[in-house]
This record gives C-alpha cells, structure tokens and sequence, in this order.
C-alpha cells in the first residue's frame, strides 16, 4: 500500500471536471489499497478568483503547506491545478527536494484572454514552467498532448476519463414532456469560454435547454427568453435530464476533454460537437455523435443517431482505466527531481 497526496485548488463544493475526476481516481485508489488524502482549500481562508466568484482561491504561506505535506507523510505527491495551493506545493517539493507529478486539466490561456487582454503565450509560458519541474504532467487526450508539445511542454503522458456506468445510464423519458421536441440540451458552465451563445443562436427545430450556471446565465437568459435555463442539476436527476433529452450539444472549442459528453453517452444521449480537441479524442465513433464545423449541421446528423450506440461507446471510458494511467505515472517522492527554475 502507498500513500498519495493530491493537491488541487479545485474541490467541492465547486461542481466541475476537474473535481470529478479526483473523486473518482481517489476512490479507485483506496478500492486497490492505497491511502489517498487531498490538500484542498478546506480549512484555510479563501477569497473568491474574478468572474468566477464560486471559484475560491486559497490564502496560505509556504510553512503551512511545509506543515501539511510533512503531516501526511505521502510516498508520492500529484499536483493537479496551477493555483495557489499548487503553486505554494511546487515550491515546497523544490525546496525539500521532493519528486512529485502534476495534471494538465484547463486551458486557463485562453479562459484568461476570452476576459482580459493578456496574450495567451504569457500565460503558456508560466504553465510550461510550472509543470516542467513535474516529473511528468498528465493531460487529457493525445490531441491536447500534441498542442502542448508544440509548445515545448515536455514529460507529457496521455490521460483519460470514466463515468459512473449506473448512475449515468438509458431509461424512460421523465423531463421535456411539456416542451416542443426535439429537445436540445446543453450541460456545462454557462461562461464565455464555453461557446454556450452559439448554441443557443443554432437555427434549429425543438427547445434548447441549458443546465447549469455561471457569469454569463442571467444576461443569456434575459436574451434568450425561448430557451429553457435550469440551473446547476446534480446526481439522479442530472441523470434523468440526460436520458430525456434527444441529443446534448457541446459547443465549447476550448476544453481539453469534456466529461458531460460521456455522461450523455453513457445515458443513451447522441452528442452534436465541433471537431476540436476534446471531442475530436472521445467522439471516436460516428454512430454515437456528430462532428462537424457547422455545429446546426452536426446537431441535425446527432438526432438520426442509434442511443444504443452511444451507450456502448461510452462504456469504453471507465474510471479503473484513468485510476491505473495516473498510479502508472507516480514517482516516489525522493524520486531525483528534475531541475526547475
């Protein structure tokens, strides 16, 4: 048995990927045998990041981070976001000498230039030095890997994604009844870098339906008055929003995976994208989701689609496979690290 300490600036009650992804590779974890403990933002002070107020950014000093790496005593260290608490861990394992891994999970340099005017290789270039001190830096999909690679990111492993089969599955329709079909459904932040005004803009037959929220709900919603905004939707019910829809569209260009659109497989919900990366690595099959630039186009090819087929595809994503890429990438913490600026 082993103990791994996982950092992340990302944790509940904030509702993403990110998080999801950690809960679940935790659980993994601890079902093979290992101890995992996570250094979250939990029990210090906290002030919330710029348009992103449920976002909360850690206040803490590099002694206390010291304090708690040192308290759990871990055999390997994964860093898994590039704020605070990443940042202030990073240093703590230079300066001790300490071998440690990281995650590449979001494309903050594009996120950050959608908001203000900051070139998008400034914030590259800090990415690049925070994980080329990692021994190695988990991403996505191949195709993100390719794009950092590009850009002179080294130690890059490919990384994957699961669902929760069970609870993401195919069943009887439940929501929609009382609204023009098809249903259009979109499931995801609703923020300017997640593209969500296209959809909403598609000239397509049926009601477009959005869960979730963000900065830019109340101003989409005053302006789109025929969609339907739901909300954050979580758990059985998220599942049973997913099984009554006729295809999810993911208009994003900018995520670097997207579970939402294996959580809508795994219900038997076709997925309408652009080809872009992301999509491009999990929509692999044609008879389970629609690709095209023409994102109206894809979401007309996505409602002719078999559900069957996209429940079989998603059955392919599992949570033990992204469990044993990220055990097969840790290194011992007194692993030799590599020299880091």
């Amino acid at each position: 048995m082993s103990k791994v300490l996982i950092v992340t600036d990302a944790w509940l009650p904030q509702t993403n990927g990110v998080v999801r992804c950690l809960e679940a590779v935790g659980r993994e974890l601890v079902r093979r045998g290992h101890a995992v403990s996570y250094l979250t933002p939990k029990g210090f002070w906290t002030f919330p990041l710029p348009t992103y107020p449920e976002i909360r950014l850690s206040i803490v000093t590099p002694p206390t981070i010291a304090a708690c790496i040192e308290r759990e005593t871990p055999d390997h260290i994964h860093i898994a976001t590039e704020g605070p608490l990443g940042l202030l861990a990073r240093l703590v394992c230079i300066e001790q000498g300490l071998a440690f891994t990281s995650s590449y999970h979001t494309r903050f340099p594009e996120y950050v230039a959608a908001r203000a005017p900051i070139p998008v290789e400034w914030t590259y270039s800090f990415l690049r030095w925070f994980h080329g001190a990692a021994a190695a830096t988990l991403v996505p999909t191949a195709s993100m890997r390719e794009e950092l690679q590009q850009r002179a990111f080294t130690g890059l492993r490919t990384w994957t994604r699961g669902v929760d089969h069970q609870r993401f599955s195919p069943g009887e329709k439940t929501w929609f009844g009382d609204l023009p079909g098809p249903h259009l459904l979109y499931v995801g932040r609703v923020s300017v870098e997640k593209n969500v005004e296209t959809f909403l803009r598609l000239d397509v037959p049926g009601t477009k339906i959005v869960v979730g929220d963000g900065p830019s709900r109340a101003e989409l919603q005053a302006r789109y008055p025929n969609a339907r905004f739901l909300g954050l939707r979580t758990g059985d019910e998220l599942s049973a929003i997913y099984r009554s829809a006729d295809v999810l569209v993911f208009p994003s260009r900018t995520d670097t995976f997207g579970n939402v659109m294996v959580e809508a497989m795994a219900s038997g919900l076709p997925v309408a994208a652009y080809p872009v990366t992301g999509p491009r690595d999990v929509l692999t099959d044609p008879a389970a989701a629609a690709m095209d630039e023409d994102l109206a186009v894809a979401v007309t090819r996505a409602l002719g689609l078999d559900r069957t087929a996209a429940r079989a595809h998603a059955l392919t994503f599992t949570w033990s496979a992204c469990a044993e890429i990220f055990l097969d990438t840790l290194v011992p913490v007194r692993h030799r690290l590599a020299a880091a600026a």
